[in-house]
């Protein structure tokens, strides 16, 4: 090949080589550098031959690695200049066919590829902007559903059942497990038992984070009811509650400023409000030893009687606690032999029919101490002093003001509450002297016996 040949050659392979390295190694930019040291090299050739051009390409590589901010316009512009500029030498130069083909090839690649480069580079900046513009829009329409739906529940919900949307009950007989983890194997670490409520932690599909008392872990959604459904739960499963808020609160046999105070309590003092009793909004009715009084509504507040888990280590504390009280109990209930009152076999019977009305339920103890309590009133002074009147006084004992205790009377009370009466019109008493009995559960503080405490 001649010389004037080679040269040709050398300079379009020198233009090939040059754009080949800036892509490589600039992406889709090419400092301006690279096209004058494009143009440098053909003198490079000139001089040092081959060697020239090698060293002339080591030297663009290192430029084009360092370049910034040039754009695919500039390496397609510079590639064309490459080229015009070998085209404009071979106008003095006499070459071959294979040459000229060969300078055509690589200028259409070079030409050719770079504004495809550009255009999908342009398109794929276009898609992405697109698909950032949809996914914000869908977005933003999607956080402004919610906030409208919410807002229409917040609207449609009333100020109570806004209170519970964060509250969970058990929906079951006795207990409900509380565990470690959301796992049916998962340890037990607490009780929530009917009636009880919990804060909700955090939902699960299968298992709700609850807290509640002292107990926080997980409890099965199966068994559980919550929010609204929640408070309609506790609305038809649980009692509610009137808790005094001042000091001398009077409560009142009547709804009435004027009617007789059976007696005054203190605040914090825990009442339960009789749902049956017809009041107006201005008195509360309440259950106190066994019947139904009154308090005004202005000094007390009412709500749900809802309980809290407990758990597993508090259980087993109050179980022993309870243990203890019973095993001293029993020894504070030992039967004294009072004086014999006597009585006719109506008074026995009405007795009999009254504690059976009481405490028919109950053991002989439990029995026994009804008419106990009857008779110490009896003897007290402070009380009638006949067995018909005590029962009968009012507003005392609510089964012989129903009529139940006349009619337990006229169809014969069964035997262990006739042998009971009978023991307790001859003296017998276990209840330390006491006048008035509640359910245990009323927490007063008593000789307890059964289901009673008697004070």
């Amino acid at each position: 090949m001649s010389m004037r040949k080679r040269a040709v050659s050398g300079i379009m392979i020198a233009g090939s080589m040059v754009m080949m390295c800036a892509v490589a190694d600039a992406a889709d930019t090419v400092s301006a550098e690279a096209v004058t040291a494009a143009v440098d090299m053909r003198t490079d050739l000139a001089t040092g031959g081959t060697a020239g051009v090698v060293v002339s390409l080591n030297r663009v590589s290192a430029e084009a690695a360092a370049s910034v901010e040039q754009t695919q316009t500039t390496m397609v512009a510079a590639a064309e200049e490459t080229t015009s500029e070998a085209e404009n030498m071979t106008e003095h130069v006499t070459v071959d066919t294979s040459a000229e083909d060969a300078g055509d090839t690589a200028e259409g690649t070079t030409a050719e590829a770079s504004p495809e480069t550009a255009e999908d580079a342009a398109a794929d900046a276009t898609e992405e902007t697109t698909e950032d513009v949809t996914a914000e829009t869908t977005e933003a329409a999607s956080e402004e559903k919610t906030v409208e739906k919410t807002q229409q529940t917040d609207e449609t919900l009333s100020q109570e059942e806004m209170e519970w949307q964060n509250r969970l009950m058990a929906d079951v007989d006795e207990f409900l497990y509380v565990r470690a983890s959301d796992a049916a194997d998962a340890e037990i670490v607490g009780k929530l038992y009917k009636g009880d409520v919990a804060e909700v932690v955090e939902d699960g599909d299968t298992w709700t984070h609850v807290v509640s008392g002292s107990v926080e872990g997980y409890v099965n959604n199966d068994y559980c009811v919550s929010g609204t459904e929640a408070l309609n739960y506790a609305q038809q499963n649980v009692g509610l509650q009137a808790e005094i808020q001042t000091d001398g609160l009077r409560i009142r046999s009547e709804a009435a400023e004027d009617a007789p105070v059976i007696t005054a309590v203190s605040t914090g003092t825990v009442l339960t409000v009789d749902t049956d009793a017809q009041v107006s909004e201005d008195w509360v009715a309440v259950e106190y030893n066994g019947q139904t009084a009154y308090v005004s509504a202005a000094y007390v507040t009412t709500d749900y009687a809802l309980g809290e888990a407990i758990s597993i280590e508090e259980e087993r504390a109050a179980q022993e606690k309870q243990a203890q009280e019973e095993a001293a109990q029993t020894t504070q209930t030992t039967t004294v032999q009072n004086e014999a009152v006597s009585a006719s076999v109506d008074d026995v019977t009405l007795l009999a029919a009254l504690i059976q009305c009481e405490a028919g339920n109950e053991s002989y103890e439990g029995q026994l101490a009804v008419g106990a309590v009857v008779m110490n009133r009896v003897r007290s002074g402070a009380y009638p002093g006949s067995i018909y009147d005590v029962i009968y006084q009012s507003g005392q004992f609510p089964p012989a003001g129903k009529g139940m205790v006349a009619q337990i009377a006229a169809n014969g009370p069964k035997a262990s509450c006739v042998q009971a009466a009978q023991e307790a019109l001859n003296g017998a008493d276990n209840t330390g002297g006491a006048t008035c009995f509640s359910r245990a559960s009323s927490g007063r503080a008593g000789v307890v016996i059964g289901n009673h405490v008697f004070y």
